[in-house]
């Protein structure tokens, strides 16, 4: 039992690495706001979309996890994700990486009923199906 009791609080590879990248881009950021550096503030942006990136791309290749609690065997957080490949249902990520999107169906063309002539006592004319012009 971990000390968090029976939770499945998302500790993963993708969440960990994102979470140590992030921390250093806002260090960076940290130190361009006391020493007034715009060089420092670029790079500590670009940093934290570093971080960003690196957290989504080993998402995709399935260090993250779904939405929801995993399965208990799972929950290690050095348990890689099987169901990425496919994407997870409701995942902005996955659905920006064209993932776990519904294909719709091939259409079927149809079938477009005509009018058909009659003979007025609701028999079709001369018993048969007139041929249609084309």
């Amino acid at each position: 039992m971990s000390a968090h009791g029976d939770h499945d609080l998302g500790h993963t590879v993708a969440g960990w690495t994102g979470t140590a990248i992030g921390v250093t881009g806002g260090a960076v950021l940290g130190a361009a706001v006391i020493t007034t550096s715009a060089a420092l503030l670029v790079l500590g942006l670009a940093v934290v979309v570093l971080a960003a990136l690196t957290c989504w791309a080993l998402h995709l290749a399935g260090w993250g996890k779904p939405t929801g609690p995993r399965p208990r065997d799972q929950q290690d957080w050095r348990s890689r994700d099987t169901a990425a490949r496919h994407g997870h249902p409701g995942c902005l990520g996955c659905r920006m990486a064209g993932r776990g999107r519904v294909r719709p169906a091939a259409t079927v063309p149809q079938a477009v009923p005509h009018p058909v002539a009659s003979d007025g006592d609701g028999s079709v004319a001369g018993g048969r199906v007139p041929a249609r012009a084309v």
